[in-house]
C-alpha cells in the first residue's frame, strides 16, 4: 500500500483491529456482485469506496426512469444503458484505483459457477428466486461465502452463508426451491427507496468483514428488517442434512 492509499483508507486504518493488513486483504480481494439494481447500488458503492480490489458486476437489464427512485448507482444520463455498465462507470468516478469488470448479461448456471470459483465472496443482489438458487448452488460448489439480501415493500432481509465451513446452511436450506409461493416483484408490489440502501449497505459491510477478516459476520443468522416499524428480528439458521444442494451426498460430490 502506497502513501496515497494510506491517506484514502486512513479511516479504516484508524479502526481497532483493522489496520494495514486488513486493508491489504481488501485491495487483493475479488468480489462478484450479481445484480446492479437497488441492493447492488448500495453494495457496489461501498465495496468500491472501501477498496475491494476487483469487483465483477453482472446484470442483464437496462436503466429506466422507475429505477432512479432507489438505484442510486445510476444517473439520469444512464437511462437506456445496461445496469452493469452504468454501475461500473459510476464506480470508476469514486475509486479509479480498483478494477471493475462489467458483465452486461444474465448469467447461466455454468457461468455463475466459473465466476464463483474466481471470487473471494459473492453478493446476491438479484430480484428473483431462480437466480438466487442458481447463485447459492454455485457458491456451495465453489465453497465461497455468499452474502444474500432481499427487499420488497417495507420488508428486508440479509444473511451470510459461509460455505468455507462444511457445517454452514445454504440458501436452499432456508428457502427450498419447491416450497416458495408466488414471487413478489418491485414492479408490482412497490419498494421503499431507502430500504434497499439499508440492506445493500449491510451486504457490503458483511462482505468487507469477510474479506478483511474483521469482526463477527452474520454466518448462521438471518436478519429480518421491518422498515415501517423500524424493528429488526434475528433468526438462527441450521443446515438441513438432507438438503439437495448442500446435504452430505451433494457436498461430497462437489
Amino acid at each position: 500500500m502506497d502513501d496515497r492509499q494510506r491517506l484514502r483508507y486512513s479511516r479504516h486504518l484508524l479502526l481497532d483491529g483493522f489496520g494495514e493488513d486488513s486493508q491489504e486483504r481488501l485491495l487483493a480481494s475479488r468480489a462478484l456482485v450479481v445484480g446492479a439494481g437497488g441492493l447492488g447500488s448500495g453494495a457496489l458503492l461501498y465495496l468500491a469506496s472501501s477498496g475491494v480490489g476487483r469487483i465483477t458486476v453482472a446484470d442483464g437489464d437496462t436503466v429506466d426512469l422507475t429505477n432512479l427512485q432507489r438505484q442510486i448507482v445510476h444517473r439520469v444520463d444512464a437511462i437506456g444503458t445496461n445496469k452493469a455498465v452504468s454501475a461500473a462507470a459510476t464506480l470508476a468516478t469514486i475509486n479509479p484505483e480498483i478494477t471493475v469488470h462489467a458483465l452486461p448479461e444474465r448469467l447461466p448456471a455454468e457461468r455463475l459457477q466459473a465466476l464463483a470459483r474466481e471470487a473471494d465472496v459473492v453478493l446476491d443482489c438479484s430480484d428473483n428466486f431462480a437466480t438466487r438458487h442458481a447463485i447459492s448452488e454455485a457458491c456451495v460448489r465453489a465453497r465461497v461465502p455468499l452474502v444474500s439480501g432481499a427487499a420488497i415493500r417495507f420488508d428486508g432481509q440479509v444473511a451470510v452463508f459461509d460455505h468455507r465451513d462444511p457445517g454452514s446452511a445454504c440458501y436452499h436450506c432456508l428457502f427450498p426451491a419447491n416450497a416458495q409461493g408466488e414471487e413478489e416483484r418491485c414492479a408490482t408490489m412497490g419498494v421503499f427507496a431507502p430500504l434497499v440502501g439499508v440492506i445493500g449497505t449491510m451486504q457490503a459491510m458483511e462482505a468487507i468483514k469477510l474479506l478483511a477478516g474483521v469482526g463477527d459476520t452474520l454466518a448462521g443468522r438471518l436478519l429480518l428488517f421491518d422498515a415501517r416499524a423500524m424493528r429488526w428480528h434475528e433468526v438462527r439458521l441450521s443446515r438441513d442434512p438432507h438438503c439437495p444442494v448442500c446435504g452430505e451426498p451433494r457436498a461430497q460430490a462437489a
